[in-house]
């Protein structure tokens, strides 16, 4: 992009802007080409005065955590990319009441509850995404959801309005939510949690690892589970039956580990994970009339239409 494009926009936010940043260094596939304007806010009155600042002049933007749930395309991002810093990393505690900010990681949220002797977020300890992707998406493991601790989230609306909604007010569903569907930006959240044994808490974290080192391919770059599991099976088990597994296209393949998740061998593009995706949820939708969903974002410009309702996200967007 040339600065005269987004001439009032960076001029306001210059000290938190940078122009043409490769989001590779931002995802966890270590793919993706560079964001037009790569954003930092420290605040949330300065997120609140971009995201208005963005609309006025009509300049899509798009919100990213972590980059653990996301796949950009090999061209990059026409817009404004923003990942949030600063205050939106701090945590708070209030008796069993937990107070997380957006940014911050939800590994680092859990296992500072556990060390709180707090019970209830050991099952995001192996989660590498940030607690507003999380809450966004609902995001679980080992049996557990986010919407089972969540109290309220406060959120940033597409208009910039703060809105706060408690849980019953988020239409949480499996790895959906209302945030998810109207593209709002969490700000922070609380979670009700327990008194439990730190160490029992501990030693179940570390089991949980033991057996995600022996059954994912943690050495290699990836988003973790791509797809959703269809109701009643497993999406890793269909991909697998289908002889799938291993599979490659370029430097994208089916992990010969665990087959819902599709590694970075090295120098992957974008397209080749996506062409990957699209030929699991063909070869499965022949073989087994199920058709799968991915849990993973596209953003950007794409061939295939891939995203978690089969759509490519280009005009917003929440990302873990």
């Amino acid at each position: 992009m040339s600065v005269d494009q987004y001439a009032q926009l960076y001029d306001q936010f210059k000290d938190i802007m940078t122009l043409n940043e490769p989001m590779a260094d931002h995802t966890t596939w270590r793919i993706g080409g560079p964001a037009d304007v790569f954003a930092r806010p420290q605040t949330i009155d300065q997120l609140q005065e971009l995201i208005i600042a963005a609309k006025r002049e009509q300049v899509p933007f798009y919100l990213i955590g972590k980059g653990s749930n996301l796949l950009i395309s090999d061209e990059g991002i026409r817009g404004i990319v923003i990942q949030l810093n600063g205050q939106f990393e701090r945590m708070t505690f209030n008796d069993d009441q937990l107070l997380v900010y957006a940014a911050k990681g939800m590994v680092a949220a859990a296992y500072n509850a556990m060390a709180h002797g707090l019970s209830g977020l050991e099952f995001a300890t192996g989660i590498p995404g940030s607690i507003g992707g999380a809450v966004a998406m609902n995001a679980g493991a080992h049996g557990r959801e986010i919407r089972d601790v969540l109290t309220y989230a406060d959120l940033l609306t597409r208009d910039g309005e703060r809105i706060r909604l408690s849980k019953e007010e988020l239409g949480f569903s499996y790895r959906h939510s209302l945030i998810k569907e109207n593209g709002w930006i969490v700000l922070s959240a609380s979670f009700r949690l327990e008194p439990g044994d730190a160490q029992a808490m501990q030693e179940t974290a570390k089991s949980w690892a033991r057996r995600r080192s022996a059954t994912q391919p943690l050495s290699l770059p990836s988003c973790g589970s791509v797809f959703r599991n269809p109701q009643g099976d497993f999406a890793a088990r269909l991909i697998e039956a289908a002889g799938l597994k291993g599979k490659r296209i370029g430097m994208a393949q089916i992990s010969e580990k665990h087959a819902n998740f599709i590694v970075n061998l090295g120098d992957a593009k974008a397209s080749e994970v996506a062409a990957l995706i699209q030929l699991v949820r063909e070869t499965i939708a022949e073989r087994e009339g199920i058709l799968l969903y991915p849990e993973v974002k596209m953003m950007g410009d794409f061939e295939y239409g891939g995203g978690a309702d089969g759509q490519i996200d280009r005009a917003r967007g929440t990302s873990s």
